[in-house]
């Protein structure tokens, strides 16, 4: 029994680990006119500094004449505070709620795809396409972690639930 309450134990860090990332991805969606200024503001070299001198042109001619576009950037945060809570199911009954890890992991593998079309559709440089795809890799790391202990814990369950003397 103790080994099991260590591995629930563990289980939930990795989620708080996940959980966090995922709401800090999120809410950086929310400032992003004046994150990019600031980044702006660094004055990178290169390409880098370029492209980020680009989107910052972009972001504020789009906010000081359509500002209600950056509403699609509102949902894309809020939308990664409402997958940030499908976890908390994860979190009450790891083994039942398994699903929610693979489902995210599906999610994270969606991300090469959609980087890998959308880049170079909208106009995007090609040397961003590895950075958007790292969400995906960076993603799926702790999930496929989180998975196997959860594989693990349902062992655990199973052989428990194994009458003695059968």
């Amino acid at each position: 029994m103790k080994d099991r309450r260590s591995l629930e134990r563990r289980i939930r860090a990795w989620l708080v680990v996940f959980v966090v990332c995922l709401v800090l991805s999120g809410a950086t969606a929310f400032p992003l006119v004046h994150e990019v200024r600031w980044v702006d503001g660094w004055g990178l070299p290169g390409a880098v500094g370029d492209w980020i001198s680009q989107v910052r042109e972009g972001l504020d001619a789009t906010d000081a004449k359509y500002p209600f576009m950056l509403y699609g950037t509102d949902w894309l945060a809020f939308a990664h505070l409402v997958i940030a809570v499908a976890f908390y199911g994860v979190w009450r009954d790891p083994v039942r709620n398994v699903w929610v890890v693979e489902w995210a992991m599906i999610a994270c593998i969606g991300i090469i795809p959609l980087a890998a079309i959308c880049i170079p559709l909208r106009g995007l440089p090609l040397w961003w396409m590895p950075v958007d795809m790292a969400f995906g890799v960076f993603g799926i790391v702790p999930l496929l972690i989180l998975r196997g202990m959860i594989k693990r814990l349902e062992r655990f369950d199973t052989v428990s639930a194994v009458p003695a003397g059968v």
